[in-house]
């Protein structure tokens, strides 16, 4: 569920005045779309560029992701938008990064986006996870697999995004991945099988297909079929949880695409 979102203007002059310290005066904040985990999600132009900046308050159920995203940071180059500082005071915990000029990703078939993600994918399996508190693939997903010893399955040392959604990837010459609270050490083609379901959300895209573009990173063809198998039901569960009885429509098309692809996959 997304998280409340609070009008830049309505943090405290005290949280303004001290963003001003590191930029200069404000000018004029931009509003964005993205972030839906996030209470602040803005873009801010002043004296000495523009930055976007995302928060939480300091005592939000979810402020963990904060620090996580500030201490991932330094490990992303080329995947991701530089952070260039985070700032804790009057109850806000608020991070600043280099503003993107760019379009979140068009994963529809035929987008010239497709190819820009999957090497933003392939950049992103040779780094392996820094030594850093991070969850873990296999815990993550260990309430839903169909047996205890497929969770194991997904560990491995390689860093992972898992949060595929279009609005994460921002796409200008080079595709990179925003909004990452979730990192977790694992399997190195994990990511690539995360995105298959939102390439078959997307529409328009078998399950197939999707597997096809999800071979273009070289972990993918490593991967035993069993883990496959297994990632793709666990998914499918882990979307029957987050649906409920009564789903959105935006989370229901994430739940039929996550059940045709576990179709597919059993019937492989």
């Amino acid at each position: 569920m997304a998280t409340t979102r609070i009008a830049f203007e309505d943090l405290p002059a005290t949280v303004h005045a001290a963003i001003e310290e590191h930029t200069g005066p404000l000018l004029r904040t931009e509003p964005t779309s993205a972030g839906l985990n996030s209470e602040i999600s803005t873009r801010i132009h002043t004296a000495t560029g523009i930055y976007y900046i995302k928060g939480l308050r300091s005592d939000h159920r979810r402020v963990w992701t904060q620090r996580r995203e500030a201490e991932i940071a330094p490990y992303l180059h080329g995947i991701a938008p530089a952070l260039l500082w985070r700032l804790e005071t009057d109850g806000w915990d608020l991070l600043a990064f280099q503003a993107l000029d760019g379009h979140h990703a068009d994963y529809t078939p035929g987008s010239p986006d497709l190819s820009k993600v999957a090497a933003t994918l392939r950049r992103l399996g040779r780094t392996p996870c820094p030594d850093i508190e991070l969850l873990r693939a296999e815990q993550r997903l260990h309430a839903y697999v169909a047996q205890d010893s497929h969770a194991e399955l997904f560990a491995g040392t390689a860093l992972l995004h898992t949060d595929l959604n279009n609005e994460n990837v921002i796409v200008g010459e080079q595709a990179l991945l925003v909004d990452w609270g979730w990192a977790t050490c694992g399997a190195p083609w994990l990511d690539a099988g995360y995105w298959v379901i939102w390439l078959i959300a997307a529409g328009g895209h078998t399950p197939q297909a999707a597997e096809e573009w999800a071979g273009c990173v070289p972990a993918w063809r490593t991967a035993p079929d069993e883990g496959i198998n297994a990632f793709a039901q666990a998914n499918a569960n882990v979307w029957e949880e987050i649906a409920g009885p009564a789903p959105d429509s935006w989370t229901a098309r994430l739940l039929q695409a996550a059940r045709q692809w576990s179709a597919y996959r059993s019937a492989v």
